[in-house]
């Protein structure tokens, strides 16, 4: 519990089998993550073992793609007053959730931001170009969409409220890796308030399979690009 509300925590997983159970320690021993679910999407064999070893339940989303596994996550934590998204591949320090819950009693979306070069650390990947890469589509997307100072579009740790999650699960409509994105986009054109904070970034363990390389992270960027456009100029009922 924090300040009387549960909190539990989403941690969508692919192929991080090396690093998940360490990353569910690490909530678990903060006391005050009330639910930690791990969304199986599809995972390395070695996910279920090391799971089924913490105090963290898992569930299975057969649909491909981490907004599939997001989407699936919250509606498994339907009873949560505050719910973290957090990927579970060690680049994300689970004591951070100190520096994201506080927001929460001012503002229903609390996002992270990995672009602040005091919290990079040595080995994580975000060299230049994904750094300034994500602060420059961040920029764009606070221009066009009059939003608040943004400067990260691809940082999945975040806090959303439920009051915030209720306005915009029903816009959602992506399962891909730019779900995140999207959800700021949403958050932005739906004027909820919403703040970001820096947190650490760290090493990965593992190779990430959406930026491992710079034509990954180009096509991502790309796409996200894309994207942001069509919310911005598209309908809206």
């Amino acid at each position: 519990m924090w300040h009387g509300k549960r909190v539990a925590v989403i941690l969508p997983t692919y192929n991080e089998a090396g690093s998940i159970a360490d990353c569910i320690n690490g909530f678990h021993q903060l006391g005050i993550v009330d639910d930690i679910v791990v969304v199986n999407n599809n995972a390395h064999p070695d996910t279920s073992p090391a799971v089924a070893l913490t105090a963290a339940r898992e569930v299975f989303e057969t649909t491909q793609g981490y907004g599939a596994a997001i989407r699936r996550g919250l509606v498994e934590t339907a009873e949560a007053d505050l719910v973290c998204i957090c990927e579970p591949d060690a680049t994300f320090d689970p004591a951070d959730i100190f520096k994201l819950l506080p927001f929460s009693a001012d503002v229903d979306v609390v996002l992270g931001t990995r672009t602040v070069q005091t919290f990079i650390f040595t080995g994580a990947n975000m060299g230049t170009f994904l750094r300034y890469g994500n602060w420059a589509v961040a920029k764009m997307t606070e221009v066009l969409f009059n939003t608040v100072s943004l400067s990260d579009v691809g940082c999945t740790f975040r806090v959303l409220t439920r009051p915030g999650i209720a306005r915009l699960a029903p816009e959602f409509r992506g399962n891909g890796s730019s779900f995140g994105f999207e959800m700021m986009l949403h958050a932005a054109r739906l004027r909820l308030p919403m703040v970001q904070v820096p947190v650490k970034y760290l090493p990965r363990v593992g190779e990430s399979s959406v930026t491992g390389s710079r034509w990954k992270a180009v096509r991502l960027g790309l796409g996200m690009i894309g994207l942001l456009l069509r919310e911005r100029f598209r309908r809206h009922r």
